[in-house]
């Protein structure tokens, strides 16, 4: 089922009917798979789908995690971050070849290939899985703003909806300016955990160290591991990787597409690269803040309010520009997730306000009952623990078949580790489930 050179033209039509891109991006890409462009400025006409997944891997579900994880354990579990960090790349790669290659996005693929009730359940549960998303997104993002300006939660959410409902109206503009208004919160996030290295007093030995060399301390160190990688693989970022690439550039022979492909594959290692330092930055940050005499920090605002007698006002101030970049951006990105996760699987799109309308609601359901913010966000987690196995299996499935992907379908190498990666990340969130509903694990205490 690979995008066959015929289909080009049409796909070039329906490229240019959803506004994918810009007829000059089409044509700067064009000129550079042709070979007759080249130097870095050539290189950033491919920037955009994977920056745009990146900012599930730096949501502010991930901030709690991070935040006990360097307050309670130092540097000692730089190791696990970096680790799931690396699956990470793994699979947005498999994400993004599958769109290149056949055209079509995972849910799409879903929706052609598995029988019809079973698509109907993956879609029910990832619809789920979309708003458990966007319920630690758009809080996250609100407790930011609220903290930040001392106002009501309730304010907070409602301002954090009306942005993030501003920016989407953008993406009827075409791709490529919701690719430059999420790279640039990228870009916030990443300069202010920069300015946060600089004012931490970071023991550098030992976060090497932490880095490379793989401990465990205790059993509530492997809890909390659980979390850093169970968390890590997103489903949203997972469906909506493959839909940012099925149709952003046209490719006129097999050549062009393997230079396509090569150009993602960087893409990909660099974005995600700096998501997995922003996460190693928070933990660090935690860990030269907190672990000595404040091990017990847990919640987003507890973390704030320590910060700013240990750090500074400055250090502060970043920690919370930084979540609610990654609020905004995130909720943003979730939204366009879920759009295409309907899209796909059941052929039916609804205006962005209704989207917006419905996967906003559980968080204001939550917040008008009075459920602790930061529990909510854990309990998101959970939720998507339990939704992680439907794109995950399905990613492998499709692209270690032959008839969908060709001559591009994975490797030996690249199939055993797309398969140890998927038991190593169902495996945790498995666990990850069964202490969250309090059963027990040998060995786990």
């Amino acid at each position: 089922m690979v995008m066959s050179l015929d289909a080009t033209s049409a796909v070039a039509a329906d490229a240019a009917l959803e506004g994918s891109l810009s007829s000059r991006t089409q044509a700067g890409i064009s000129d550079v798979l042709a070979g007759r462009k080249t130097g870095i400025r050539a290189v950033l006409l491919f920037a955009g789908p994977a920056v745009i997944a990146s900012i599930a891997y730096m949501d502010p579900g991930n901030y709690a995690t991070n935040i006990q994880a360097g307050a309670g354990y130092g540097f000692a579990l730089l190791w696990v971050v970096l680790m799931a960090n690396l699956i990470a790349m793994l699979f947005q790669g498999l994400s993004a070849r599958l769109g290149i290659v056949t055209g079509r996005n995972l849910a799409e693929l879903c929706r052609d290939h598995f029988p019809k009730p079973l698509v109907w359940v993956m879609w029910a549960v990832s619809e789920v899985a979309a708003m458990a998303t966007d319920l630690a997104e758009f809080l996250g993002g609100a407790i930011g703003l609220a903290l930040l300006f001392n106002m009501p939660l309730m304010s907070g959410m409602v301002v954090t909806a009306i942005v993030t409902y501003g920016i989407l109206l953008i993406e009827g503009k075409g791709f490529r300016p919701m690719e430059i208004i999420i790279g640039a919160l990228v870009g916030v996030i990443g300069l202010c955990y920069l300015v946060e290295v600089f004012i931490a007093p970071i023991a550098w030995g030992e976060a090497a160290r932490g880095l490379v060399l793989p401990q465990m301390p205790d059993a509530a160190a492997l809890t909390i591991s659980v979390g850093i990688i169970g968390a890590t693989v997103m489903p949203h970022a997972i469906y909506l990787h493959s839909g940012l690439t099925q149709r952003r550039a046209v490719v006129r022979n097999e050549g062009e597409r393997r230079k396509l492909l090569r150009f993602s594959n960087i893409e990909v290692v660099v974005a995600l690269a700096v998501a997995g330092m922003v996460n190693i930055a928070m933990v660090m940050m935690a860990a030269s803040a907190f672990h000595e005499g404040h091990s017990d920090v847990a919640e987003i605002e507890t973390a704030y309010h320590s910060l700013t007698p240990l750090l500074g006002g400055a250090a502060a101030a970043a920690f919370l520009i930084s979540l609610i970049a990654s609020g905004i951006s995130s909720s943003v990105v979730g939204t366009m997730a879920g759009q295409m996760i309907m899209q796909g699987f059941v052929n039916f799109r609804i205006p962005v306000l209704a989207r917006r309308l419905i996967t906003m609601a559980p968080a204001f359901i939550v917040v008008a009952m009075g459920v602790n913010a930061t529990k909510a966000l854990v309990m998101s987690q959970v939720i998507l623990s339990i939704a992680l196995p439907v794109p995950m299996i399905a990613l492998v499935v499709f692209t270690s078949r032959r008839d969908i992907m060709g001559v591009y379908t994975n490797g030996p190498l690249v199939r055993r580790l797309a398969i140890a990666a998927s038991a190593i990340v169902l495996g945790l969130n498995a666990v990850l489930l069964a202490t969250t509903f309090g059963l027990a694990i040998p060995g786990l205490g």
